[in-house]
């Protein structure tokens, strides 16, 4: 008989490999670092000094996760891409608002700890919070035997910007005759995965190691391709002198579903499907499922993945700043006050 009983570590939980985790992951951490942040990784809360330039700061917040682009990832072995996923569902979502992204936290679970896959993931979150400009602050890593498998796990994040009171934007200015641009998306970005994997895993029986000639690289390449963030090229175009009255990002639900909760009350939008530059992988999944366009467009991006809805005076010079922020915008459709919802032709 063992008289020295149980420990945490025989029950799963190996708080060695937490600590060995947290000491793995600082350097990744502290590329993030901006000068506000006033605490070091390992406190039990994160601390940001809020900067003096904004007269009414108002905080926006945001949380999101990978979704089952999680399985993909699990599937092939490689965990250091989800997390700028991760950052940028969280940071577009604020940005939508004009808010400036300053801090993140993550939340990762785990069937089993292993510091490597740990220090992965976390590689990648600092990845995102590099392309979004702010800091990772802090985070929680929970070991969950018997609720996970082994090699399964979970990312949540959170996010918190900044925005000046009078620059807040909500899309309550939007008026009929107003210009829709849209940005390029990279590819499926982080959701719709559940269809995609249904379609293109299950019913067309293509491997993830395929290479796809229409995609030009593998299906399972395609499928972590990381979810664009948005960020350096939106903020510096609010400091433009461009009326941005609106901004959508283009999740679940797609176009239609995301940018009708920023139209006002009484006003519709036209949008030109045939302007949209559609993605091979939409190609792919639509034919392999035989699923319909109206399914498509209100499951994934189609190729877009961010709106922005500007006064049509102010659209050519909105083309050329995005034009020098290495984006390439697409003028979509327009306000329309004679029809309803989102409208695409």
């Amino acid at each position: 008989m063992n008289d020295e009983g149980l420990s945490y570590k025989q029950a799963g939980v190996d708080i060695d490999a937490a600590t060995e985790s947290v000491d793995m992951i600082k350097k990744w951490v502290n590329k993030t670092k901006r000068p506000e942040v006033l605490a070091e990784i390992g406190s039990f809360g994160g601390l940001f000094e809020l900067s003096t330039k904004y007269k009414q700061p108002v905080l926006v917040s945001g949380t999101d996760g990978v979704g089952t682009k999680l399985k993909i990832a699990q599937m092939m072995g490689v965990h250091d891409t989800v997390g700028i996923d991760l950052v940028a569902m969280c940071v577009n979502d604020i940005l939508v608002h004009g808010a400036e992204p300053l801090f993140f936290l993550d939340y990762i679970s785990l069937g089993k700890l292993k510091p490597e896959l740990v220090e992965s993931l976390v590689k990648g979150i600092s990845e995102g919070c590099i392309q979004a400009g702010c800091s990772l602050i802090g985070g929680e890593t929970a070991e969950m035997p018997g609720f996970y498998n082994d090699d399964e796990y979970d990312l949540a994040g959170f996010a918190v910007g900044a925005v000046e009171k009078s620059r807040l934007i909500t899309g309550n200015t939007i008026e009929d005759g107003d210009v829709i641009i849209g940005l390029p998306s990279s590819g499926i970005h982080s959701n719709g995965y559940s269809l995609a994997r249904k379609v293109l895993l299950e019913k067309a029986g293509l491997k993830l190691d395929q290479h796809i000639e229409s995609l030009g690289k593998t299906l399972g390449e395609e499928l972590l391709t990381p979810t664009n963030i948005y960020v350096k090229s939106i903020l510096p175009l609010l400091e433009n002198d461009i009326d941005i009255k609106g901004m959508a990002h283009i999740t679940g639900g797609g176009i239609p579903e995301n940018f009708e909760r920023v139209l006002p009350e009484g006003l519709g939008a036209e949008i030109d499907s045939t302007a949209i530059p559609v993605l091979p992988i939409f190609e792919l999944i639509q034919q392999q499922g035989q699923v319909k366009k109206e399914e498509m467009f209100r499951t994934f991006n189609m190729g877009v993945g961010f709106l922005i809805t500007i006064p049509a005076l102010h659209r050519d010079k909105a083309l050329k700043h995005l034009r020098d922020k290495a984006e390439k915008p697409i003028v979509l459709g327009r306000i329309n006050s004679q029809i309803e919802g989102v409208v695409i032709e």
